[in-house]
Formats: C-alpha cells, sequence, structure tokens
C-alpha cells in the first residue's frame, strides 16, 4: 500500500485549535471505534493523480480536514481534546493496494473483505483520521471503487454527505454543483375555528406533553435496566467492539418510490421494509421443528429497538460549503446529532402493508418528541458537569441495550463525478458502539444502496439478512399494487 511514505513531515502548524463539540468528544472515545466508510463504484478507472489532485483542491481546504485530535491529556486546553490544524501530505491518505488480479475470483466479495478489513484496523490518530483507498478492481456495477474511512469524530452523516456533494460536479454540466431531492411536507389547511380550533390545539399540547414524558421515562429505564429480549440479533455484551462484516446490495429506488406514492409515505417504507426483512430473518433463524404457529408466538415475545441518529442543525447547504473550499469562508460543521430508540414490529404478519402502518404510527409520535434533544442535552450537560467517564458509560448502556442501529440518507437526484470520475452507485456505513447490526440506506439517482455491518460471531449469515429486507419490500409492493389496483 502506498502509505507512510510522507507521515513524518505532516507536523503541527500555527493556527487556532479548535474544541471538540460534545457528540464528537463522545465519538473520539476509542471505546466506540466509531468509523464511517463510504464506498464509491465508479464508472471509469481511477487515475490517482486525478483523485490527490481533487482532494488537496477541495477536501482538505475544509479545516477539519487538515486536523489531527490531540487526545494527549496534557495538550489540552482547559481540560477538553482540541483539534490541531498540521501540515497534510495528501498522499499519505491516498491509499492503492497492490491487487493480485489473477487469485481475485469474486470481485464483490473482495471489496467486503477489503471494507470489512479496514473498518477493524484502528485509525491512526497522530495524523487526520481519514484515507481514500482506490482499488482499481472491475465488479458488476462499476469499473474500479474508491472506499473513504472518515473518523466519526469529524461530522455527522448529513454533514459529510453535504461535503461529498461539494466536491462533486453533475455529470452533464461539470461546473455545476449537484443537487439533492428536496422533500415536500404536505401542510393540511386548517379549518376550525372558535372553540373547535381550541380543543384541537388543546388535543395536541396534551398528547405533546404525554408522549415526551413517555420518552424520557423510557429512556431512563434504559439506562436502568430495560433491554431488548434475548433473540438472535442479541448476544451476551462482551468487553470492546467485535469484528464487523460489511456487505451492500443495490437495488431499484423505483420501487420505493412506487410504494410510497401508492401509500403517501417514503421514510416509513425504508422502516417498514426493515421491520419485515428483520421479522422474515428472525422467523428463519427459529429451530425448524416449530410450527409457524409457534414462530409467530416467539416473534410477538420479542422486544427489539434500535437507535437513529437525528440531525439537529439545518441542513447544511453544498454551495455553503464549496465556498470554504474555494473561497475560505465560514460555515457550521462537525456533529450536532441527537439520539431516538425506536422500536420495532416484530411479527409475522399476514398483511405485509401491516408492517408499513406500524412504520408510520412509530413515526408520527416520535415526530412530536424531543427526544434527539433531550439526548443531546444529556450528553452535553453530562460531559460539563462528570466528564467523558460518564457519557461513555451511558452510551455503552444504551447501546448494550439496543440491538441495532438504522438510518438512511437521501443522496443526489442526478448523475455526478468526483474528481473528474462518473459516479456508478454510492454507498454507506456508520458504525458507532456494540451493537450487533447497522443498516444503512443511501440513495443515488435510480439506485438504492442496503449496508449492512454485522457481527459475524452472532450474525454468520449477513446476505441471508440482505435477501430477506429484499424480498420484503418485493412482497410488499405487490400486496399494495394488487390491494390498491394498480397495474
Amino acid at each position: 500500500m502506498k502509505k507512510g511514505k510522507y507521515m513524518a513531515s505532516e507536523v503541527e502548524e500555527r493556527g487556532v485549535e479548535e474544541p471538540l463539540s460534545p457528540v464528537s468528544r463522545l465519538l473520539s472515545s476509542p471505546e466506540l471505534c466509531a468509523v464511517i466508510v463510504v464506498t464509491l463504484g465508479l464508472k471509469t478507472r481511477c487515475n490517482i493523480s486525478s483523485v490527490v489532485a481533487g482532494i488537496k483542491e477541495s477536501l482538505i481546504k475544509l479545516p477539519r480536514f487538515s486536523c489531527k485530535l490531540d487526545i494527549d491529556r496534557k495538550n489540552k486546553r482547559k481540560g477538553e481534546p482540541v483539534w490541531v490544524p498540521v501540515r497534510i501530505q495528501v498522499e499519505s491518505h491516498v491509499i492503492v493496494p497492490d491487487l493480485d488480479h489473477v487469485k481475485i475470483e469474486n470481485p464483490e466479495e473482495f471489496i467486503e473483505d477489503y471494507c470489512s478489513g479496514i473498518v477493524n484496523t484502528p485509525m491512526d490518530m497522530s495524523i487526520p483520521p481519514w484515507e481514500f483507498h482506490v482499488l482499481n478492481l472491475k465488479t458488476s456495477n462499476a469499473e474500479s471503487v474508491g472506499i473513504v474511512k472518515l473518523h466519526h469524530s469529524l461530522g455527522d452523516g448529513m454533514s459529510l454527505m453535504s461535503l461529498l456533494l461539494a466536491c462533486s460536479r453533475k455529470t452533464s454540466d461539470p461546473n455545476a454543483l449537484p443537487t439533492i431531492a428536496a422533500t415536500t411536507k404536505k401542510h393540511q389547511k386548517c379549518t376550525d375555528k372558535g372553540w373547535r380550533f381550541i380543543g384541537r390545539g388543546l388535543w395536541y399540547s396534551i398528547r405533546y406533553i404525554f408522549i415526551n414524558f413517555v420518552e424520557v421515562f423510557k429512556f431512563v429505564l434504559t439506562l436502568c435496566f430495560l433491554r431488548d429480549t434475548k433473540n438472535a440479533l442479541l448476544s451476551e455484551p462482551m468487553d470492546g467492539i467485535q469484528p464487523r462484516k460489511i456487505i451492500h446490495r443495490i437495488i431499484d429506488f423505483d420501487d420505493v418510490k412506487l410504494v410510497k406514492n401508492i401509500m403517501q409515505m417514503v421514510n416509513d417504507v425504508l422502516l417498514g421494509m426493515t421491520q419485515a426483512g428483520v421479522s422474515r430473518y428472525l422467523s428463519k433463524r427459529c429451530d425448524e421443528d416449530y410450527t409457524m404457529t409457534q414462530k409467530k408466538k416467539i416473534l410477538e415475545r420479542i422486544h427489539l429497538r434500535g437507535t437513529v441518529a437525528v440531525n439537529l442543525r439545518p441542513y447544511t447547504k453544498i454551495q455553503d460549503l464549496d465556498n470554504v473550499m474555494t473561497k475560505g469562508a465560514k460555515c457550521t460543521w462537525g456533529n450536532f446529532v441527537g439520539l431516538v430508540i425506536f422500536p420495532l414490529w416484530i411479527r409475522s404478519e399476514d398483511d405485509p402493508l401491516e408492517y408499513l402502518r406500524q412504520a408510520k404510527a412509530t413515526m408520527d409520535r416520535k415526530k412530536l418528541s424531543l427526544e434527539a434533544f433531550n439526548f443531546y442535552g444529556v450528553i452535553k450537560f453530562s460531559m460539563k458537569l462528570f466528564g467523558e467517564k460518564v457519557v461513555q458509560a451511558i452510551s455503552k448502556r444504551l447501546f448494550d441495550h439496543t440491538t441495532l442501529t438504522y438510518s438512511n440518507v437521501m443522496g443526489p437526484d442526478e448523475e455526478i463525478s468526483i474528481f473528474a470520475h462518473p459516479i456508478s452507485y454510492l454507498a454507506a456505513s456508520a458504525l458507532t458502539g456494540s451493537q450487533i447490526l447497522n443498516i444503512h440506506f443511501v440513495s443515488y439517482v435510480n439506485k438504492l444502496t442496503i449496508s449492512l455491518a454485522v457481527d459475524a460471531t452472532v450474525i454468520p449469515d449477513p446476505h441471508r439478512l440482505c435477501d430477506d429486507l429484499v424480498e420484503s419490500l418485493n412482497t410488499i409492493k405487490s400486496t399494495a399494487l394488487e390491494k390498491y389496483r394498480i397495474s
């Protein structure tokens, strides 16, 4: 690998040291091993010189990517870790493995193993914590592959997606920045007047207060003793983070859009698909001697929850990030996120659309909740009052008592190129904490990539789980088409 040649030259520079946000301080903990891996399928063979030049002209001009994380207690300001500017050598961060193409029989499997390998390798925190791996290996979906590994303390998922787009250009117009499909919210016009209007407002206020009280109570119970019931996706807590296996699958995003248009929901479709797929997988993991009725009863007893990261700041505009890299402007950056604990509907439903209805009901309830802000407040308050060890203990307990992490990110709605390389597909995985399963969805034009990061000692067959997710979407789509008589 082309790595290490320039490491010694990345010395500290004079510059403004920036303190870490509370969430970034939490994510910088070695116990969490918090990393993000983004896979870029490219339509052409990758030109290393173009990648290096592109990074020099864009990425490292964002101050955070030319800083190292100072975790040496002797150098902390006010007892807090800081970002320290360094003189960076881009060539040391662009890694090109020496591939023996003759021995690679299955390129897709090789890419999965390679991703898993770099995820399970600790990052060198003495330099800016990011790497760009280039694999000139043809797969069924790309001519070459770029894999970007970043430490999660650099930024949250939405900020990093915005940065990726700010470093890219439209394939149809090399001078134009990409755009993301806008999500439109339907607002119902209220026609209530007088006492009817007051009654509706009072009922909303009661629901708002009650839901937030219940969510805070459940959060406290989770920290104290409430944990998911024992199932095939939950193992006994172990010291340290276990090795992860990463896979991804590309499906047609138009299938999701079709169900969304029929059922008038979008995020609910992906969550419903997840609930149906996990239910299908758990049912198959049951003993073969069990009857279908027995399997249904087993699934009904399973209490399974996931955590969802929620971005708490307004969306970082692509143009603002481009101005930072081209004009030296400033914009908000970092990790300003909270967590929401999400119960999953694990059942063997005769009507596949029930998974969507349950997902929508849960989503509607969570939209009235301040749970994400409450989590951020707890982290910030505990960090200031008790220090990092207490915050790490809170997070570890939260992750140990839940089973999976779930997220979905909306990508560009038209083809883009990065450093003059047209992109075929995008995949991403964010790994934080000890949870057994991480499910991430990323859309790109008319494609949707499902990324799974699993503890292979608990889930030895992640491809089977991925198959169940895809089959569940197909079943939901066919049921919706049949029920609503759409051809």
